[in-house]
């Protein structure tokens, strides 16, 4: 559900894309909608809200680099993901930063700690942009305020 405060800066948006006049004009919330769920281009790059510890240790991840953890910071690894989801949220910082001190040191482990990453990231929506705060870069991914996709429905509260 968006705030007041979103609905007006949806609406204000919706007003500067001359492409789309035709189809607020004609309350076409599909048409909107779909503009807006669709992913940002150019490309617009998030932190993940949730990265499940499967997604991560089933694509791409060295585990023989986990017995050269120590103790500390392998109980680290283990604890950020002892959640009823097995998740992290890439957004928050003490997470990427639990990631950052887990994987360092050597070449091996800093290969680790960017494939973490590769999984930490997503392109967002044109929605989501527009409520995101950051760079949005594959260096420096935003932040969402905002996260999913809009409905027809909030489509038309904000036209």
């Amino acid at each position: 559900m968006l705030t007041p405060e979103q609905i007006e800066i949806l609406r204000t948006d919706m007003l500067t894309h001359s492409a789309l006049d035709v189809a607020r004009l004609s309350g076409d919330d599909v048409t909107l909608a779909n503009y807006y769920n669709a992913e940002a281009s150019p490309a617009y790059v998030v932190w993940k809200t949730r990265i499940t510890q499967d997604e991560i240790m089933q694509n791409g991840f060295d585990w023989t680099r986990v017995d050269n953890l120590s103790v500390g910071k392998a109980r680290v690894w283990e604890w950020m993901f002892d959640n009823g989801q097995k998740s992290i949220n890439a957004a928050k910082a003490n997470v990427r930063a639990g990631i950052d001190a887990v994987w360092v040191g050597t070449a091996a482990d800093l290969a680790v700690r960017a494939n973490v990453y590769v999984h930490c990231k997503r392109k967002a929506t044109v929605f989501e942009r527009l409520f995101a705060t950051g760079a949005g870069s594959d260096a420096s991914p935003s932040i969402m305020t905002v996260e999913g996709r809009i409905s027809y429905a909030e489509i038309s509260g904000a036209r």
